[in-house]
């Protein structure tokens, strides 16, 4: 028999972890061994976290329904994204972005059309969650799960405790074969044509392999340390680049939404678990210092005579010019990392590996299609990014230069100013999002959802129609969507009641 195809995964954690599984459930009986180096000396920065649907398609990919996870990792449903204080001259104290879902077929269209009307200046109904249905069931902190006799899919996405789900993914890699070493790698030896040919610990053990998949984190060590790959930075774009973390007690109502506040030089988040809340403020360093980041947030969570110890943390935002090279992938923060503010980390995660497993299957486990995975891949990062962009370049605060630098920021990718342009020209950007080709997870609804929830419109008409025509040209009330929404979420109970039953 021939010696097997040896992937070596150097670094665990969620994202080493998930690569494990995918890596082992896609290519099972076949001549491939696979085998992951965690340093026992390095812990998974278990702040808590949020995901967005594709976490549900990585669990029905494994065949592990959420009842076998979730209490173990003390995770909740995740239905909408709520944001608040981004806009005040929008009228909205907050908006959401609620997930996609089957149901919205009946809305969708009625949420492009109000929005096409209120840029000619109609006074019309463009409040996203009053769209789509997770924004009403997130109102109702509903979980996403309902008898047969409702056939209509909802998708979702969890919070969870990143250390215990990186535990849970860990043992079940090992129920696929994966082959785990407690080892704290230092060091990788090259092939004389540049390849890694080995890994090294700081014990000496050194690990041979085929393939080499980097999950070392900002270190970076195979593929940026050791083949020298650029990391491009998205500073100019993204100004924040550090955190400060305080967990607090369980939310007694148990949101099915995570929250992202903004507050003088960034945002807080909030993410509700069943033991605990994670409380995060991201900031820019250059506009505000640690202490005054930690003073903040616990002021704003009430804990400024608290005895709890924050955490800081320091992020390197960008990608690497290249996410394979030679025969390494970078899967994770040593690939790249772009803010948690629409919780992508996971997704650009899964997406990754699940494009590499594609792409070197299809090349006969070769490097025959590594340009096209690396295209792939940078133009998944730079859709992400500018989505993200948009956060701050929309803002209406006035409280703080950082505020008005985001505002002011003129370095926009083209990309990007040519969907502003068809927005404000009153042209379709759903067309324009499929001429761009974009593969991105934040589609047409996505965006309407930001530039409504930011009020990104003109000024209303002087002269609106009377109130029985503007009510049937709003099409929110014209097609009774509220009523649909109200009758359909009866079919609905609180996550409290589900997560907590039998407990």
């Amino acid at each position: 028999m021939t010696q097997p195809h040896h992937i070596v995964i150097v670094g665990g954690g969620t994202a080493g972890w998930m690569t494990a599984n995918l890596l082992a459930h896609h290519w099972r009986g076949q001549n491939i061994a696979i085998s992951l180096l965690e340093s026992p000396e390095i812990g998974i920065v278990g702040v808590g976290e949020g995901s967005t649907p594709t976490l549900k398609r990585f669990f029905q990919e494994l065949e592990i329904p959420d009842e076998a996870w979730m209490q173990r990792c003390q995770a909740t449903y995740k239905l909408n994204i709520r944001f608040a204080d981004w806009s005040p001259q929008s009228g909205l104290a907050s908006y959401s972005h609620p997930f996609i879902s089957q149901l919205d077929v009946f809305s969708e269209q009625a949420f492009y059309v109000n929005c096409f009307n209120r840029r000619l200046g109609l006074a019309v109904s463009t409040d996203p969650e009053q769209f789509l249905f997770n924004g009403h069931l997130a109102k109702l902190q509903a979980a996403p799960h309902t008898g047969a006799n409702f056939p209509f899919r909802i998708e979702y996405g969890y919070h969870f405790d990143s250390g215990l789900l990186g535990q849970f993914l860990r043992e079940h890699a090992l129920t696929l074969g994966v082959t785990h070493h407690a080892l704290t790698i230092t060091q990788a030896e090259q092939h004389p044509d540049g390849r890694i040919a080995a890994v090294v610990s700081n014990d000496g053990q050194r690990i041979t392999g085929d393939l080499f998949i980097d999950c070392s984190g900002f270190q970076s060590l195979l593929l940026q340390k050791t083949l020298g790959v650029k990391f491009n930075h998205f500073a100019s774009n993204l100004f924040n680049n550090a955190a400060v973390v305080l967990p607090t007690a369980t939310m007694p109502d148990l949101p099915a939404e995570t929250k992202a506040t903004a507050l003088s030089n960034g945002w807080a988040w909030q993410i509700p678990l069943l033991h605990r809340t994670g409380n995060g403020y991201v900031y820019s360093s250059d506009f505000i210092n640690k202490d005054q980041a930690e003073l903040e947030l616990r002021r704003h969570l009430g804990l400024e005579n608290d005895a709890i110890v924050a955490r800081h943390l320091t992020m390197n935002v960008g990608q690497v010019a290249e996410h394979w090279q030679q025969n390494v992938v970078a899967i994770g923060l040593s690939q790249g990392f772009i803010e948690p503010l629409e919780a992508t980390a996971l997704h650009l995660v899964q997406t990754t590996v699940e494009t590499f497993i594609e792409d070197y299957q299809a090349g006969g486990f070769s490097n025959q299609y590594q340009q096209r995975f690396n295209q792939t891949i940078s133009g998944r990062f730079e859709a992400t990014r500018d989505y993200i962009v948009a956060h701050y370049k929309y803002n209406t605060r006035n409280d703080s230069e950082y505020w008005q630098a985001n505002r002011q920021n003129q370095h926009l990718s083209e990309s990007f100013l040519q969907r502003q342009d068809v927005w404000f020209r009153m042209g379709d950007l759903g067309k324009e999002i499929e001429r761009q080709q974009l593969q991105t997870m934040f589609g047409n609804t996505s965006w309407h959802c930001l530039l409504a929830g930011y009020g990104v419109f003109p000024a209303l008409a002087a002269k609106q129609p009377d109130a029985a025509t503007l009510a049937r040209t709003d099409q929110y009330l014209a097609q009774g969507i509220g009523e649909l929404f109200a009758g359909c979420a009866l079919n609905y109970s609180p996550q409290r009641e589900l997560l907590f039953a039998g407990s």
